[in-house]
């Protein structure tokens, strides 16, 4: 199956942030929104991923402040991504490989989706219980 595929199933609004955005504007919207990461996003250009193990580890952590601290000074830069015409195979081996939980879809450099690791399990799980209907 191709992540474009499981990205047509998937309703969920993708959550953007500014670099420039305070990581207090950060936790007030993820909470707002019941999120645990946001894509942080310039000019359509995706520059990281801001998560709550980022905020625990480099703001609470380290005892900065969230309304003076920056989102690009804490973010995840140089993030890895897959394209809507990969495999799910490849996607899930690539955040395996880079104990990923989430991993942003990007099309000719541009966000077009947000794949969790529980989009992909809730996948699997489907093709499990169709495979055993199948075989009845």
């Amino acid at each position: 199956m191709k992540v474009k595929k499981l990205l047509a199933d998937k309703k969920d609004e993708i959550l953007t942030i500014a670099p420039d955005a305070s990581v207090y504007d950060a936790l007030k919207m993820m909470k707002k929104e019941k999120s645990d990461v946001l894509v942080v996003v310039e000019k359509e250009k995706v520059l990281g991923i801001l998560s709550k193990g980022d905020l625990g580890r480099k703001v609470i952590l380290k005892r900065k402040k969230a309304k003076r601290t920056l989102v690009q000074d804490v973010m995840t830069s140089n993030v890895a991504h897959v394209t809507p015409n990969q495999n799910m195979r490849s996607c899930l081996s690539l955040m395996i490989k880079n104990r990923l939980n989430h991993i942003p879809v990007l099309k000719k450099d541009r966000l077009v989706g947000l794949l969790s690791i529980e989009d992909i399990q809730k996948l699997t799980s489907q093709d499990r219980k169709l495979k055993t209907k199948k075989t009845r």
